[in-house]
């Protein structure tokens, strides 16, 4: 089968995305799903939202990517950033390079906003193959505690300079979800894993 083809999102497109994000995080968990799937109309209604693209086959959105507002607490400055979160794609739809084809369309969006930077958290084996690298080998620290550093990950544009570095600040909306970062068990997994798998760069 084709790769679906990638577009902006339109009005009348949100209950569309709403059943993809719920699909895909609620693969395992339904109420997971749930939680994205608010946290993400939350994260709309906010106005926090600098992007949106949906994959689509024929009629059907069955692949999305949000790239929302965030901040970088820089020595210097507040400077204004972004988020790639959530990252969709339907069960059924999954092994097409979907997911790889949204995040380029959100490095894209990213660059096309003047973000110096895109952040997520995320897995460093699926993100680093698709130009992500880990955040704190640039200066920028997680939002949160419990983010596991080798799932914090950035791609930074020509817009960056050096002394944009620190932590980075997520909306509230993020907080009120108890969105950022992990809580155990899942991190201590996640954090053994990582050490693991995936070792600090010397």
């Amino acid at each position: 089968m084709s790769t679906p083809d990638l577009r902006p999102a339109r009005p009348g497109d949100e209950d569309a995305v709403d059943t993809v994000i719920r699909a895909a995080f609620g693969a395992d968990a339904p109420e997971h799903g749930d939680q994205v799937g608010d946290l993400w109309r939350e994260v709309r209604a906010s106005g926090l939202v600098l992007a949106e693209v949906v994959a689509v086959d024929g009629d059907e959105v069955v692949g999305h990517v949000g790239v929302s507002h965030c901040w970088l607490d820089a020595r210097r400055e507040l400077v204004d950033v972004a988020m790639l979160s959530p990252l969709s794609t339907a069960p059924d739809h999954q092994g097409r390079g979907i997911g790889t084809a949204l995040v380029a369309a959100a490095i894209e969006a990213a660059r096309g906003a003047g973000r110096p930077a895109l952040f997520l958290e995320g897995s460093p084996a699926f993100y680093g193959a698709r130009g992500f690298s880990r955040a704190s080998s640039l200066g920028f620290e997680a939002p949160s505690r419990r983010t596991p550093e080798a799932a914090f990950q950035v791609v930074v544009h020509a817009s960056h300079e050096d002394w944009m570095a620190g932590r980075v600040v997520y909306p509230d909306v993020w907080w009120r979800h108890d969105s950022a970062g992990l809580r155990d068990p899942d991190l201590a997994f996640l954090e053994d894993l990582f050490a693991r798998e995936h070792p600090p760069a010397t």
